[in-house]
């Protein structure tokens, strides 16, 4: 299973979404972690390169639905760890 951690920006970012926000991002994280673990990101997710933020890395979870992340220092052997920087609308994408 994949460790992650939290930016605060990123905790306070996720306060700010509407439960309906919440739900829909922790389902594409859901499918970001199965992707993680078979090696592929599936098209949907649309993950991709964050410009001019190298290692950032951005997945799409609503039609304006964003979330940015990058790869942590593993904590368990064998597993990624990933640290999610932040999430919200498209406009998060000003400030990765």
């Amino acid at each position: 299973m994949p460790t992650y951690e939290a930016t605060p920006r990123f905790t306070a970012d996720h306060q700010r979404l509407t439960p309906e926000q919440r739900r829909r991002f922790r389902q594409a994280v859901t499918v970001f972690v199965d992707d993680l673990r078979a090696g592929a990101f599936r098209t949907g997710l649309r993950v991709k390169g964050v410009r001019r933020a190298p290692g950032v890395f951005e997945l799409t979870w609503d039609g304006n639905g964003r979330a940015t992340w990058s790869y942590g220092r593993p904590i368990v052997p064998g597993e990624q760890h990933i640290v999610w920087r932040r999430v919200g609308t498209h406009d998060i994408l000003t400030g990765p």
